[in-house]
């Protein structure tokens, strides 16, 4: 009996904040099909018990200052994975199309003349609601402001001297090494005052988190041992006593 042919095949999927039970249906269905799943630092690893047991499990994580799977590896085992074995699912912690890179490996998929596709997640600024933090208040902010902390450069997103002119939600990626700067950025602009929290391990059981103002998140972070993987939220949404 002939092998039916491998499809080759590749699924971008957000894993959501790290909460497993946050993940789509879509999402869930895809995993029971994949052949191979190439995860990162930030799936949560309990994701892996859904897929098949002979599908290939493989840790191309990038943790901030550990270990580093190359983006140009990663690349590589799409392609190989997905000539030889078929339905490659790439999991991506929060949405892989935010600070993500995910369209970029979907691109890659694509020029190699492979099938790709994107199920979205749920982004980390999302789990904000867990701290009682809406990301939008009629009263306060019309908007968000999504930024990275740390651009391709190294350097901090000059976009965040553009937000901080603007009555929105500031909710800043990967900013947990550039903290100094960015409350420094804040204190030059005369906005030191501005409450401000930081979540760590947004949606998971050890979440930590601080509020204040922006002025004090060093000290604040420094005393309760807050480190990465963590959001920065930045605008009077996060005010503990906010109100209606």
């Amino acid at each position: 009996m002939n092998n039916p042919p491998v499809i080759p095949q590749l699924c971008v999927m957000g894993a959501g904040p790290g909460d497993p039970e946050l993940i789509t249906m879509k999402g869930y269905k895809i995993l029971q099909k994949a052949n191979a799943i190439l995860y990162d630092n930030l799936a949560n690893k309990e994701l892996l018990d859904i897929a098949p047991d002979n599908c290939e499990k493989i840790y191309v994580g990038k943790q901030p200052y550990g270990e580093y799977t190359s983006q140009e590896d990663i690349l590589a085992l799409i392609k190989e994975k997905a000539f030889s074995k078929g339905l490659v699912v790439r999991l991506k912690g929060g949405d892989p199309f935010i600070f993500g890179r995910g369209y970029e490996e979907m691109l890659f998929a694509r020029e190699q003349g492979i099938e790709s596709f994107f199920i979205p997640g749920i982004t980390s600024m999302q789990a904000s609601g867990f701290e009682n933090i809406p990301l939008t208040h009629r009263a306060v902010s019309e908007s968000v402001w999504m930024v990275t902390g740390t651009k391709k450069d190294g350097r901090l997103s000059a976009d965040l001297k553009l937000a901080m002119q603007s009555n929105a939600t500031v909710v800043i990626y990967m900013g947990m090494k550039k903290l100094e700067e960015i409350v420094a950025t804040y204190i030059e602009a005369g906005n030191g005052d501005t409450p401000a929290a930081i979540i760590q391990h947004a949606s998971l059981p050890h979440q930590k988190s601080v509020r204040g103002l922006v002025k004090d998140l060093p000290r604040l972070v420094a005393e309760h041992h807050l480190t990465h993987p963590a959001i920065i939220i930045i605008g009077w949404v996060a005010d503990e006593n906010l109100s209606y």
